[in-house]
């Protein structure tokens, strides 16, 4: 239904719509890019449940359009600027079947990796979204046995498992004893590993990961990478024992990308596995991310589990609370002002707050050495956020 609305609504303004049906985000940046397009159009939930579907913009470079952009277009539908354009006659647009893009994109997937997969046995959680062909295609195409979940959408049951959910590919791993596993969200731009004894491996350790490997390629500059504030502290000291340096900016893939460019990082991520790989693309993609991290093990005939040796992680504890109004209980700082005396009340190395950009919910980190302080923590600041 939104797909025909909106194809009905740019040829109605005189654009040619090309569509690629059911497919990821990462693949309609990667042929925006690609293929000369003026812009992209992702139609999707991203983690969320399928009440939740929305339209990402996406530029001519592949990347997310800018907030002022974004801003505009929203006024423009408001009635608040300008008027809609109505075209007739023989101005008006014509609708592309574009699954080719879709088939070009999952080629170029499988040319990416260095080396065959052959041999070793991948968990894949397409968590019943955009993925569920895409993945094992590639996968199998690279050589690897595959046991994939989350294989069967019906338009409703996306996200009840996936990067959200990793302990349903932790528990596939383990219970077919495989080499190791990938979870990806509905729109695929997310990835969740599971190394070969069922353990997350979330973003923070994929980023610790590939900036070795990068550095290890001479890929890596002296820029160092890109994480947010919700990343472990152990991530930047980690890597800082590397001689790799992080610089951190606020949640979002746009901002990640945003920081790359200006620092001219050659890779950026989040602890939720958001991972761009400026070399192959200006937006997360989960497939590429698999690729590399198992690449990372498989040219090294090694494990996930230890491409993470030398990386320690301090407790983290996060909630997420469903509130009505997430904006103002940051009014006047009241809600940053006592999550921080709870983080000295219960010793805690730091404390974050924010709204989510996708949900109705604010969500509550509370990091340091102690995990039961870290939950206490949280827990009364989660009180206090309900009885605002």
């Amino acid at each position: 239904m939104l797909e025909s609305s909106l194809v009905s609504g740019l040829t109605s303004a005189g654009a040619d719509a090309y569509i690629m049906h059911v497919t990821t985000t990462a693949s309609v940046s990667y042929i925006t890019r690609t293929d000369g397009f003026d812009c992209g159009i992702m139609i999707s939930a991203s983690h969320n449940g399928f009440e939740d579907n929305g339209i990402k913009l996406i530029g001519a470079g592949g990347e997310k359009m800018d907030e002022d952009v974004i801003a505009r277009l929203e006024n423009f539908l408001d009635g608040i600027e300008g008027e809609y354009p109505v075209v007739s006659g023989r101005d008006i647009g014509a609708s592309h079947d574009y699954v080719c893009g879709r088939n070009r994109y999952t080629g170029h997937l499988i040319a990416l990796s260095a080396c065959s997969f052959k041999g070793i046995k991948v968990g894949l959680d397409c968590a019943d979204g955009s993925a569920w062909q895409i993945a094992k295609a590639v996968f199998d195409a690279l050589g690897a046995k595959t046991y994939v979940t989350g294989c069967s959408p019906d338009g409703f049951n996306i996200n009840r498992s996936g990067s959200t959910r990793p302990e349903v590919l932790c528990a596939m791993v383990r219970e077919n004893g495989l080499d190791c596993g990938f979870a990806f969200d509905g729109d695929a731009d997310r990835c969740i590993a599971a190394d070969e004894f069922g353990n997350i491996v979330d973003g923070d350790g994929e980023l610790y990961i590939l900036s070795r490997r990068l550095k290890q390629l001479g890929e890596l500059n002296d820029c160092g990478i890109v994480a947010t504030v919700m990343s472990n502290s152990g991530l930047t000291e980690s890597l800082s024992s590397c001689g790799i340096p992080t610089h951190i900016t606020k949640v979002g893939d746009r901002f990640v990308y945003k920081m790359m460019c200006e620092k001219g990082a050659q890779l950026g991520g989040e602890k939720s596995g958001h991972i761009i790989i400026s070399k192959y693309g200006a937006s997360g993609d989960g497939l590429v991310t698999a690729i590399k991290l198992l690449e990372a093990a498989a040219e090294r005939g090694t494990t996930l589990s230890a491409l993470l040796k030398g990386y320690k992680s301090l407790p983290q504890v996060q909630l997420s609370v469903r509130v009505r109004d997430k904006i103002s209980p940051f009014e006047g700082g009241r809600l940053p002002s006592f999550a921080e005396r709870q983080r000295e009340k219960f010793g805690c190395a730091r404390v974050n707050v924010r709204p989510s950009g996708t949900e109705q919910v604010i969500r509550i980190m509370a990091e340091g050495e102690n995990e039961e302080n870290c939950r206490r923590c949280v827990a009364e600041i989660a009180r206090y956020l309900n009885d605002m």
